[in-house]
């Protein structure tokens, strides 16, 4: 084979190469970057300005949907990485659920977020969680509120209220007790409410084989930020 001709080969083996591994190499590179977390309860952090609340008064009492524009997830750790990537984050916008409120007090919560939807910024890492969250068996993650929670300051201050809320959480087949720290407030004529659940991830079977290519620590947090609108039902 004469050297034009091994060129000729070597050109027509690269031009391949690239056409089929270009776009996952491109995948790799633009979305490794770790994505801004949700920034709920974590010092230093702050969370997206709220609409400025409607004038008058506000009834807080009656059902209230999860709306567009709420997001979950959650974030861990990674071990074994420079500092400045050692945070994953994974969130998604595929939240629903409902909040019922009588006499100022939440009596009923449920909320449900899709894990097949969850994404990290990292093809390889939403490879392997949604592995081990087995989400085509259990796509769905839910939160569900035990006790009763006053909520009736959120009728009397239009700035953020400090609240603690107790509930169960089902990651998988696994429901464990939680306590969520949340902050509540009204905007524009719904209600935002940041909230995280610390969460040790073995409780819930969450543990990756030591060969994993992606190793975090056990001690995470569950995160969400809700917009509630008034249900119309």
């Amino acid at each position: 084979m004469s050297r034009s001709t091994r060129w000729v080969v070597v050109a027509v083996a690269l031009a391949l190469v690239v056409a089929l591994l270009g776009p996952f190499v491109y995948s790799e590179l633009t979305e490794g970057r770790t994505p801004p977390p949700l920034g709920l309860q974590t010092p230093g952090e702050t969370t997206p300005p709220v609409e400025s609340p409607s004038p008058g008064p506000f009834e807080v009492d009656g059902r209230w949907d999860v709306a567009d524009g709420s997001e979950a997830g959650f974030r861990a750790e990674q071990l074994d990485v420079p500092e400045d990537e050692a945070t994953v984050v994974g969130s998604t916008a595929d939240v629903s659920g409902t909040v019922d409120v009588l006499g100022g007090e939440a009596t009923a919560a449920t909320v449900d977020v899709a894990t097949a939807t969850l994404t990290t910024g990292s093809a390889l890492r939403d490879h392997y969680l949604r592995q081990e969250l087995e989400s085509d068996v259990f796509p769905t993650a839910t939160f569900t509120l035990t006790e009763p929670l006053d909520v009736s300051e959120v009728e009397r201050t239009t700035g953020a209220v400090p609240l603690e809320a107790h509930g169960t959480l089902t990651l998988r087949d696994v429901t464990a007790p939680v306590t969520v720290a949340l902050e509540v407030q009204r905007t524009g004529d719904g209600v935002q409410v940041n909230g995280a659940i610390a969460v040790r991830f073995s409780e819930y079977g969450l543990t990756l084989p030591e060969d994993a290519r992606v190793q975090v620590r056990d001690e995470g947090t569950v995160e969400v930020r809700l917009l509630l609108a008034r249900s119309a039902g």
